[in-house]
């Protein structure tokens, strides 16, 4: 019976958790507080729970025990008194001392509130002073749900190292003194673009795993799409929130077709794509057109999110639109230029004009000091040697891709290529 009861409490913690913290920082003022006010919400779960039934409204019961907490805190610093005005206007502090039956939490009439304390947490979490391995730590931990060994587990990182970037990140954004907020006026763009690419971050580490054994490590994009939907339901009237959103869920659609049996990569032209998922790419597509009615069509994210919305469209590889695709990474090359936007519009120009022309464009990056130690610059251009019938070059190309390498399969996958041309 106990055993049921502590399952039950763990799924109501996962969804819950987020919210919790995000409405007792905003009372407290420090994340770090807030997180540990929470946990003793869940510990006083785990004590009543079991001896009294799990309540009615399991996330309400814990949102108004941690909120009490949170008011026995300022009491208990001293903060009462000088907080009193402030905390005497908090309508919801007020209700968690004077309403019994738990409901207040999850009331309708709350949701727009706790979508506001929502993405105070996000843009703090986020926050630029904190590094980018902090601020992808401190998200999932915060707004994931994951617990540091789960982090740790899914970045093939030791615990502790994960625990130390959290106690970090934590500690500089009480000494930085940094504002629970949302940032308004110009700050709003550039936060969000900091916000953004964390979740990104998060997803392209799924999609494809930097290291390890494995090709993709798909807990990382769930969690990712999970908070991509997140952000747009909390802050509906952002494009580039939808642009975001489009990118994640088109191209979460392939990752059943991405891997054999054996977990080996499956090239994209090579997918099956029936065993693609239908109900991603309509949301995605759907997403994407959001993004265009708010007028940021040719948003960074939106851009990239149209080229994945060309593939879902094609029924079979030999149907992609390469010349759109060439287009579309043309116009992304205009708004963020960057030499990996480069070899990704030599794939797309190879395609649609020929494997000449893509590595035209390849041997132009040759000295771009940032592609050096890029995989993909040698294993593209030896893709277009191979074409070309230039069969030895070809082979050095994916050798060298593959030394590059970190994942195993990856490098499994390249060095498979060029046994392939002997």
């Amino acid at each position: 019976m106990h055993s049921a009861t502590h399952q039950a409490i763990a799924a109501v913690w996962r969804i819950e958790a987020r919210r919790i913290v995000a409405v007792v920082a905003r009372m407290v003022r420090d994340i770090g507080v807030a997180e540990e006010l929470a946990q003793d919400a869940l510990v006083s779960a785990l004590e009543h729970w079991p001896r009294e039934g799990i309540p009615d409204n399991p996330g309400a019961w814990l949102m108004t025990t941690a909120k009490r907490r949170a008011l026995d805190h300022l009491r208990r610093a001293k903060m009462l008194d000088e907080k009193h005005q402030e905390i005497g206007h908090d309508l919801e502090a007020q209700e968690a001392l004077v309403v019994p039956d738990f409901v207040d939490a999850l009331d309708a009439a709350r949701q727009d509130d706790i979508g506001d304390d929502l993405l105070r947490l996000i843009f703090t979490a986020c926050h630029p002073v904190l590094s980018t391995d902090a601020r992808v730590a401190l998200t999932l931990k915060l707004l994931g749900g994951l617990t540091t060994h789960e982090i740790a587990r899914a970045y093939l990182v030791p615990e502790p190292t994960i625990a130390q970037r959290i106690v970090r990140a934590k500690r500089t954004l009480g000494e930085a003194r940094v504002p629970y907020e949302v940032p308004r006026g110009e700050e709003l763009a550039q936060r969000l673009a900091s916000v953004l690419e964390v979740v990104y971050l998060i997803f392209n580490e799924g999609y494809t795993a930097t290291a390890g054994g494995d090709w993709m490590r798909p807990e990382l994009a769930q969690e990712a799409l999970r908070l991509g939907r997140m952000l747009a339901e909390i802050a509906p009237k952002e494009p580039e929130v939808h642009g975001l959103l489009a990118l994640m869920e088109l191209q979460a659609s392939r990752m059943a077709a991405r891997t054999d049996a054996e977990g080996r990569p499956i090239l994209l032209a090579d997918q099956d794509r029936t065993r693609w998922d239908h109900l991603l790419i309509r949301r995605g597509l759907a997403a994407l057109a959001k993004a265009d009615a708010l007028g940021g069509g040719h948003g960074v994210y939106a851009l990239q999110a149209a080229i994945a919305a060309c593939h879902a469209r094609a029924v079979t590889a030999v149907q992609t639109d390469w010349k759109r695709i060439a287009a579309l990474y043309g116009e992304l090359a205009q708004v963020a230029p960057s030499p990996v936007v480069e070899l990704n519009r030599a794939v797309a120009v190879g395609m649609a004009e020929g494997p000449a022309a893509g590595l035209a464009i390849i041997d132009s990056l040759a000295e771009e000091k940032s592609l050096r130690q890029y995989q993909w610059l040698p294993s593209v251009r030896g893709d277009l040697l191979a074409k070309l019938g230039r069969k030895a070059e070809a082979k050095a190309e994916f050798e060298r891709a593959a030394s590059l390498a970190g994942n195993e399969r990856e490098r499994e996958f390249l060095l498979k290529r060029a046994a392939e041309l002997r």
